[in-house]
Formats: structure tokens, sequence, C-alpha cells
């Protein structure tokens, strides 16, 4: 009698969670999410090479809020430039693709947190020696994606650490291209987010080294139009719920993601 009521229990405030999700009628009646993502940001998202399917970190969360929300997950592959006049427009009704929270981009978006990540320098291995702390990179080349806020960064710390010796920020067409030239000797050192760090690492293992610690604090985000409170509500709400029954944890262990954990989801927590 004790197991029945408290298999009872369990189901009704399973049933009870389940409710207290409501996502806007016309998404409810539709049965889906449409969101956007660019797969070209390992581990968080990116095309398997074997199969071509589409894997990573935000795929797998993505899929679990669906999930949770119980509609299905449409995912729509467009460019960086198009994430902001995607939502701003309706062609989707979400981005999650490893998008940073700014305050900048506030005005069209908010953004539910749910990773904190950070900029980080690293070098080629082979060249650790070198580069044995954050110092020993003023005066040097150090290439990132220009389409970040990634090289004004590095500027803003250059300015503070490097005195007359500043940095030499390069702009590339993303972190592929950032670690490319920085296999052929045209920079010194690259900077990409702390959280796709470790993934590339493990796909090539002795080809780079880190060097000290994230130069600033970044939340990456779910972007959702800004008029869309309810549907904010309900992404919240699904992201904390995720946290809550282990299944946020679970998925940063598969993608070795555990150190960008978060308690609890944020709203335009980014600065």
């Amino acid at each position: 009698m004790k197991r029945l009521f408290v298999a009872a229990a369990l189901v009704g405030a399973m049933t009870v969670s389940a409710m207290a999700i409501e996502l806007p009628a016309e998404l409810s009646k539709r049965g889906s999410i449409k969101i956007a993502l660019v797969p070209n940001y390992p581990p968080m998202e990116f095309r398997d090479p074997a199969t071509s399917t589409l894997s990573g970190f935000d795929i797998d969360f993505g899929e679990a809020i669906g999930r949770k929300l119980g509609v299905k997950i449409e995912w729509q592959e467009t460019s960086f430039d198009q994430f902001m006049p995607s939502i701003s427009t309706g062609r989707v009704d979400a981005i999650l693709s490893g998008f940073t929270d700014y305050a900048s981009r506030h005005e069209t978006a908010t953004f539910i947190d749910y990773l904190r990540s950070g900029p980080a320098f690293f070098v080629q291995q082979s060249r650790a020696a070198e580069f044995k702390d954050m110092p020993a990179l003023c005066g040097k080349k150090v290439g990132a994606s220009r389409r970040t806020m990634f090289p004004a960064m590095i500027t803003s710390w250059s300015e503070k650490s490097c005195g007359s010796t500043p940095i030499q920020v390069v702009g590339t067409d993303g972190s592929a291209d950032a670690r490319t030239q920085l296999k052929q000797g045209r920079i010194d050192a690259a900077v990409q987010g702390n959280e796709t760090l470790p993934y590339i690492m493990d796909l090539e293992p002795g080809a780079y080294a880190p060097v000290g610690t994230a130069i600033a604090r970044q939340f990456t985000g779910i972007a959702l139009p800004v008029k869309e409170k309810a549907l904010q509500q309900a992404m919240l709400e699904a992201v904390d719920a995720l946290i809550a029954d282990g299944t946020y944890r679970t998925l940063l262990a598969k993608w070795k993601l555990s150190d960008n954990a978060i308690e609890k989801a944020t709203i335009n927590a980014g600065q």
C-alpha cells in the first residue's frame, strides 16, 4: 500500500510539473519549435563526419527541451549573420547554437542562459614552453574569429596587461581558420571559447596547449524574440527542469563540459 501511495505521488508530481510548463498556443498547436543553428562549433553543434547527422551538446540539450515541452524540435541551418534577423522576422522561434549572451543583443533577443564560458588562449603544444603564462603572449600575434567579440576582448586584456608591447590581434574566418593559421605559424596563439578547447584537444591529441585562464566571463544562451514572454518562461522552466532532474549534468559530462555548468538558468545575464 505504501509503495502504491509513493508511486501515485510521483506520478502526480510529474503531471503537475508537465502542466506547469505552458507553451504559447500557436506552438502547442503546431507541435514543434523551429530552432536556428550553424553546425560548425564542436562540441556544441556539428555534423558527425561519419554520418553527417547533427550532433553535439546543443543538439542533445535541444531535443531534451523538446521532450520536456512535449513538442518536436525543427532544426534549421542558417548563417551566423542571419541569427538575429531570423528571430526578429519570425522565421524561427529560437536560436540554440553556442550563441553568446551579450547585452548588445538584448534589444532583439532575450537569452535564457544555460552555460558558463569564456574566451581562452591556446598555442601549439610544440611551443608551449614559450608561453608558460599569459604575459608571455604580449607582443605576439593572436588570432580569433572576427564574427565574435573575442578580438575586442583580446585587445581589452592586452591594454590592461601588456603595457608598451600589446598583442597584435588577427581576425580570422572562424575558430577553424584560427587553428589553421596557428598550425601554419601565421599567428603565435589563438583564442576560442573554453567550452570547446577540451573537445578540440581530444580530437587532435598533442596539438595544442591552453595558456592561463579565461580572459572574460560569458554566458551561452537560448535566444528568443523579446516580445515572446510566454515562450521565454516556458524555456526557462524547461531548462531548470532538466537541471533539476539530472539530464543537464549527464549531457555536460557526455560532451566534457562539466566545468561550464550553471546551477540555475538565468535571463540576460550577459554583459
